[in-house]
């Protein structure tokens, strides 16, 4: 039976109650929400938007980055029949005006860390404790949840993708759009309910923002199926991601392609590091063709590292690489990767995680129609597709008969598998008019050892336009990038064969939250990088420039943060501690810096050594760190060693402990400042108090019964015994606090 409306995977919270639905870290603190506590949270918040006057249609934004927090908010939204306009964390405050003014956004969700913006509406800190308990009463007949009374034709989001330059313009999304693509996904888990159980409970690591919408798809609809648990993982480091992935016992990653290509030279980097490349390079050849167990067991020392019960990785938001799927499948994972966009809600075609065609993005998903045109672009209609766009205040219909544009190229195999082939405004059109898809000389350079990461873009010549490729080395050599080229021209046709390249002077593409290189800045760079030397025909043209003062942007913001010297940069010579005065505690906040920011793990040791700017660059050129030649012993963690630590600890260790600890010990009352007339925990717990698990009524007091663990208030049996036994002395020794006495 299809759907109703979103609301109906809400409901289907109830099912699995205890079960953990989230999980994040802030800090070393590790927190987990329950589906019960979830749906509570969403219910209090649908609350507090009824206090703030937002009714059904009122449009909402939602500021944040991924967060338990974030998935309340959302629900709690849909749950007031409002309207979801989910904002990237990193959107530069003009955007974000912009799409405020656009969408005419009624209240404003946000983190702590988006700061209020000038003449916006209302906010609210989601979290933070104190505005959020001050939220005023709902009005009486304003309803608890008149989202229920939603349709597959409501509006359930207006979703502006960022990094646009020009006027906002949001994709208008809907609960049937939504929908249709989760309905055929639902039918098709149905079949494999009865293996699931073994691995229960499911969970998903999401590096995905969620003001993404595969992002969303993923972490906020599919979960709920299963019953499985979303982890949501702030570092972009490869070592952090394969540590989390192993502690939180994670099934799946949820990633963006860049991530796994980071994934994947993180872990060459690593056995490289150690030596052992050659027999990584020897057995992955030797895995082609092999059984899913019998290529797990060739690699299971890199199992072992992302824990035994990971088993697929899940890409989306755009093409993954051939080599990176190519790689992490020999290695004995399931690659499941599909295609779709914004307009389409996420998904058009879905690769099968068990029966998946090298190279495709998977099978076109039932309900929806689906052709390629005479040129190439890949056509599609249906019910997921994106009823209009939100333009200058007011919906746009999109055309219902006409087939949606996607811009995109692709192609059709026997068996019905789609290959996506690139952007059709990217294909470079040569002299002899043949068509060069970026994507495959792209494809070709990674090949090539020394590459980080490569765009190919359009040259224009004598009103003509040849392939130009944009290289990031890890070795800044001219030869190097010149070998480089050589070697891809060799695998090339002559007329996609690259003859004009620079090396890109960053450290790192310009992207966007999704992780793509922005195209149209590296062109414009590019361009203003050819144009200056254009004079010097041998130095300009396939030339490796040597980056200029400016080249060390991102590395220069950094510097600028810890340093005490504002602006002006620095120069490469520039000495860390007497000209920039770092301190030793700067260097380590940077080391952690410059790790996220360019996603690498560097030695610290040769960080540690380096006195000046270009020391820096020079780590950051080669991020490999050898691990120590100390082997240390295994014995310590075999089964015996460890069942006699346990038997030394509780025959010697504990009972030691509670006879010392016991002896002298006396019980003293201390005051309570803390106690104050209006407890936050309760006004809290009687914000929800509509619904399930609420606590208690007092008989006494007539309100809800406090169950603050640590700070009970007044309203509490346990507060009034306390304040009783405190005002008088002879019951102050059997009062709740006791210490050993001081000897």
């Amino acid at each position: 039976m299809p759907r109703k409306n979103l609301l109906s995977l809400f409901a289907d919270f109830a099912r699995f109650g205890g079960d953990v639905a989230v999980i994040q870290r802030r800090g070393y603190r590790r927190e987990k929400l329950t589906f019960a506590e979830l749906y509570a949270s969403a219910l209090f918040w649908s609350h507090a938007l009824a206090g703030r006057g937002v009714v059904p249609g009122d449009r909402v934004l939602l500021w944040s980055p991924n967060s338990a927090e974030w998935v309340a908010c959302f629900w709690g939204i849909l749950l007031r029949g409002a309207v979801v306009v989910p904002m990237d964390s990193a959107a530069s405050p003009d955007f974000v005006q912009r799409a405020i003014h656009d969408a005419g956004v009624k209240l404003i969700l946000r983190d702590r860390q988006q700061r209020e913006l000038p003449g916006a509406p209302p906010s609210i800190i989601i979290n933070d404790f104190e505005d959020v308990v001050d939220s005023p009463a709902p009005a009486a007949d304003g309803g608890v949840d008149p989202g229920e009374a939603s349709t597959r034709s409501t509006v359930a989001e207006i979703l502006y993708t960022s990094g646009t330059t020009a006027e906002p313009r949001g994709v208008v999304l809907t609960h049937g759009n939504f929908l249709a693509n989760l309905e055929p996904l639902e039918r098709g888990i149905d079949a494999y309910r009865k293996y699931e159980r073994w691995f229960h409970p499911l969970r998903f690591v999401t590096l995905v923002p969620l003001s993404h919408v595969f992002g969303q798809f993923m972490a906020l609809f599919v979960p709920p199926l299963l019953g499985a648990a979303v982890v949501f993982e702030p570092s972009s480091n490869p070592v952090e991601i394969i540590r989390t992935i192993k502690q939180e016992r994670a099934t799946a990653l949820i990633s963006v392609p860049r991530m796994l290509d980071l994934l994947h030279a993180g872990i060459e980097r690593e056995f490289e590091g150690q030596g052992k490349s050659q027999w990584l390079n020897g057995t992955i050849e030797n895995a082609k063709g092999r059984k899913f167990l019998k290529r797990a067991w060739m690699f299971r020392r890199i199992h072992r590292r992302f824990g035994w019960k990971f088993w697929a990785f899940i890409s989306g938001g755009a093409a993954l690489s051939n080599e990176t799927e190519d790689f992490f499948k020999r290695v004995g994972y399931a690659v499941v990767q599909g295609y779709g966009m914004t307009e389409t809600a996420s998904l058009i075609s879905l690769n099968h995680p068990f029966r998946a065609t090298e190279g495709s993005v998977g099978k076109i998903l039932p309900g929806r129609e689906f052709k390629i045109a005479e040129d190439g672009e890949i056509l599609v209609r249906g019910e997921n597709v994106s009823s209009g766009y939100w333009e200058q205040g007011a919906l746009r219909p999109a055309e219902q008969q006409g087939w949606l544009r996607t811009g995109d190229l692709g192609k059709l195999d026997a068996e019905g598998n789609l290959h996506f082939r690139g952007r059709k405004k990217n294909v470079i059109v040569t002299p002899a008019g043949l068509n060069v898809y970026p994507e495959d000389v792209e494809a070709a350079l990674r090949k090539q050892p020394g590459v980080r990461d490569c765009t190919v873009i359009p040259f224009e010549r004598g009103g003509n336009a040849e392939p130009c490729a944009v290289l990031l080395m890890t070795d800044a050599e001219r030869t190097a990038a010149r070998a480089a080229i050589e070697s891809a021209n060799c695998s090339l046709a002559e007329y996609q064969r690259v003859r004009t390249w620079i090396v890109w002077p960053d450290l790192d593409f310009p992207r966007t939250a999704t992780g793509k290189p922005r195209l149209s800045v590296i062109a414009a760079r590019a361009a203003q990088i050819l144009e200056r030397r254009q004079d010097d025909v041998a130095e300009s043209v396939g030339a490796d420039f040597s980056p200029p003062s400016s080249s060390r942007s991102a590395l220069d913001q950094l510097l600028e943060r810890f340093s005490e010297t504002r602006g002006g940069g620095s120069r490469a010579d520039s000495h860390l501690e007497q000209e920039l005065n770092l301190s030793s505690l700067d260097r380590v906040e940077l080391l952690s810096a410059l790790e996220e920011r360019f996603h690498v793990e560097l030695n610290e040791t040769a960080f540690a050594d380096a006195k000046t700017v270009a020391d820096v660059e020079r780590v950051l050129q080669q991020p490999a760190a050898r691990r120590t030649e100390y082997v240390y012993p295994r014995w310590t963690q075999r089964e015996p060693i460890r069942w006699l630590r346990l038997a030394v600890y509780y025959a010697l260790v504990w009972p030691a402990t509670q006879i010392l600890g016991c002896r002298g010990n006396t019980a003293i009352a201390l005051p309570r400042p803390w106690a104050a007339n209006r407890c936050k925990t309760c006004a809290f717990r009687r914000a929800i108090g509509f619904s399930p698990g609420a606590g208690a009524i007092n008989s006494a007091t007539g309100s809800p019964s406090c169950s603050s663990t640590f700070f009970p208030c007044r309203n509490s049996p346990a507060s009034a015994k306390a304040s009783a036994s405190l005002a008088n002395p002879s019951t102050a020794a059997t009062t709740y606090w006791s210490f050993p006495k001081a000897k």
